[in-house]
């Protein structure tokens, strides 16, 4: 199947989970991330999650993340539509969020972190293949993004669903994913 395929039926499957499922699968993907063997880590990049599209939650995650290294810090990015680019923020308990264009919370404020300086990413996806490549919302924000960032960057998603075989259309500027959590399994590529 192509990215807009992919898309258009993993939006409706995402759309008949109710909030007993979302909560069921977010908690076996918190389970299955206490299985992984990551880095120390010093800052981690996470989108914010669209709750009303029932994207998977990666905070939990990052909170678990904390507890085993914690000098851990988070940033969260701030969209430029005008050319498909994100500035990324730290964040913290006391940081403010305002809704961009898409609805998507992001920080008003806080200190912004080089990309260089980026050890991990949660990158959001609608689906993913056993090969490790994602099909995202189709506006290019991540894959700008992990074009720029450190190779040793590790390139995490979060899916309340297995991977497919294939994407069709995969593109050479596409950036594999190192690992997916899904609530059965971790997938590292």
């Amino acid at each position: 199947m192509t990215k807009k395929e992919l898309r258009k039926v993993f939006k409706e499957r995402r759309s008949l989970l109710d909030s007993d499922q979302i909560v069921h699968l977010q908690s076996q993907l918190e389970r299955k991330f206490l299985d992984m063997h990551l880095p120390d880590c010093r800052m981690v990049h996470s989108y914010i999650p669209l709750f009303q599209n029932n994207e998977p939650d990666p905070l939990p995650i990052i909170r678990q993340w904390k507890y085993r290294c914690p000098a851990l810090q988070w940033c969260a990015p701030v969209s430029n539509p005008s050319n498909f680019t994100m500035l990324h923020l730290r964040i913290d308990e006391h940081t403010a969020y305002t809704k961009n264009a898409w609805g998507i919370q992001e920080p008003m404020t806080g200190e912004t972190i080089n990309i260089q300086s980026i050890d991990a990413a949660f990158v959001p996806l609608l689906a993913f293949d056993k090969n490790g490549q994602r099909v995202g919302y189709g506006k290019g924000f991540y894959d700008r993004f992990l074009s720029e960032a450190p190779r040793e960057m590790l390139k995490i998603g979060l899916s309340f669903f297995s991977p497919v075989d294939g994407i069709d259309d995969i593109d050479f500027f596409d950036k594999k994913l190192d690992f997916c959590i899904t609530p059965d399994q971790v997938y590292a590529f």
